[in-house]
């Protein structure tokens, strides 16, 4: 029996503006489509493909980038004219896939857009993948997170990045699953003992690495804290921090009154290099989704420790040593534990290399996120050919 034919879809994967997983995640996803015939346009700041060159080394017409400026913060006026631009560009796409809160808004009011003809257009199906929470006890908070909730009821299905988001959002809609994220390790260039030169880091000095945009989220106030207290039990222990972001200028004042031997090194390409050279990775977040750097550790094989938040247990099970989030001396302990004890460590690498092995592949996002385009698009007529 001949194998079915299966729609070629049109896809747009909209995003605000990113530096980190958000991006990474989207233009894995648009490659893992291009490869399986189907078009894909990303629509997002042009910053945010300066950052990434989605398209690049793809043919012209797998994956386009399109500009659309969604700006940080939703202002009434850019956020509808993104949403009217997005329009006129997706008029076309099967599936219109949001990802993060900003591209959510923009998308529902943009897919929304087609309603409002006199002659009704045949509207894209709409898919928000959120990746991650919106922390916080104020009024302003509270407000996000319904305007979160109202988002994903809008939408004809939702991921999520970890099970405390579901739960979240379950009430809002029927329809939430859990995303499936992958990550590749980039590739090690350089020599760990050049790299640790490069640092600064000489014979046995010990090397903590923490990765991470410098933003209140991922918990570097606390880290700092913690290398003070470190710097009590392990003689000479650098911790380095790559990473930018918002909270800089407030870092380095922690830095310098309390004394902690943390250097903050600002944007790196070579994340791979970094954590082969380091003796321990630590990600102190007060939450996370699936961050990809936690899974690029894994597939390093470092020691590791983080928090017990959101997805981050799941993720590591048990290659890692966790702790709660927000207690400085549990880190430095933690981290003492693992440079002094070089069996502890041996385990940890060893785990990390296990569990890295069971994480979703590329194949396995692929096959999931098609299944729910496919499903969300039901009954809609897709406006490109059938491919075998």
């Amino acid at each position: 029996m001949a194998d079915r034919p299966r729609a070629r879809l049109r896809v747009a994967l909209v995003l605000g503006t990113s530096t980190g997983g958000v991006g990474r995640h989207v233009r894995g996803l648009a490659r893992c489509l291009a490869e399986r015939a189907h078009t894909v346009d990303i629509l997002g700041p042009a910053a945010t493909d300066q950052e990434f060159a989605f398209a690049k080394g793809l043919s012209d017409d797998a994956v386009r980038f399109r500009p659309v400026e969604i700006a940080s913060g939703l202002p009434a006026f850019g956020t509808l004219k993104a949403a009217l631009r997005l329009r006129r560009l997706t008029r076309n796409a099967d599936v219109v896939h949001a990802h993060g809160v900003r591209a959510a808004a923009v998308a529902v009011l943009g897919v929304a857009c087609f309603s409002l003809r006199r002659r009704r257009q045949r509207r894209p199906a709409l898919v928000i993948t959120f990746h991650n929470a919106i922390l916080g006890s104020t009024a302003l908070h509270s407000v996000l997170r319904l305007g979160m909730r109202l988002l994903a009821r809008a939408a004809d299905a939702v991921l999520v990045v970890s099970d405390d988001l579901a739960a979240e959002l379950r009430s809002a809609t029927a329809d939430v699953r859990r995303a499936l994220v992958c990550a590749d390790l980039p590739a090690f260039s350089v020599d760990p003992a050049l790299v640790r030169s490069e640092l600064g880091v000489t014979g046995e000095t010990p090397l903590v690495l923490a990765i991470g945009r410098l933003h209140t989220q991922k918990g570097f106030d606390v880290l700092i804290d913690a290398a003070a207290l470190l710097g009590k039990t392990i003689a000479g222990a650098v911790v380095v921090v790559a990473g930018e972001g918002p909270q800089r200028m407030h870092l380095e004042k922690q830095i310098g009154s309390t004394g902690a031997r943390v250097r903050l090194l600002g944007h790196r390409a070579d994340a791979a290099d970094l954590m082969r050279a380091a003796d321990v990775v630590v990600m102190p977040s007060r939450w996370e989704g699936w961050p990809l750097t936690a899974a690029e550790v894994l597939a390093a094989g470092r020691p590791f420790i983080a928090t017990t938040v959101g997805g981050l247990p799941e993720l590591v099970g048990d290659a890692a040593v966790l702790v709660p989030p927000g207690s400085a001396q549990l880190l430095a302990e933690a981290i003492a534990r693992v440079l002094s004890d070089a069996a502890l460590a041996g385990e940890l690498a060893g785990r990390a290399q296990r569990r890295a092995l069971e994480l979703p592949t590329s194949e396995d996002v692929a096959a999931q996120v098609l299944a729910c385009y496919q499903g969300v698009s039901a009954g809609r007529q897709p406006v490109t050919e059938a491919v075998r």
